[in-house]
């Protein structure tokens, strides 16, 4: 189990990235946020096995409208009392 803070950039605003984010954790059992930024980009905090993880940014990266150009990925602590994962 791994917890990741990712920000995204290119193409992520205003594509339904958040909605594909949610979905994707929802179904591959992560937990975290996503939320835009002022600046245009994406940053997300995804807790779960790196193969899951691997997976839910598969899924977003396969909508038609998001166009990810690169990704700042730092590991974070852990949190142990998260259940879900949610949109800010």
């Amino acid at each position: 189990m791994i917890r990741q803070h990712i920000v995204f950039k290119g193409d992520v605003q205003g594509v339904g990235f958040r909605y594909r984010a949610r979905y994707a954790a929802n179904l591959y059992g992560c937990t975290g946020w996503v939320r835009n930024e002022w600046d245009g980009t994406v940053t997300m905090e995804i807790q779960g096995s790196a193969a899951d993880i691997s997976a839910v940014i598969r899924d977003i990266e396969n909508g038609h409208f998001v166009h990810i150009t690169s990704m700042d990925v730092h590991n974070i602590p852990l949190r142990d009392d998260e259940r879900s994962f949610g949109t800010g």
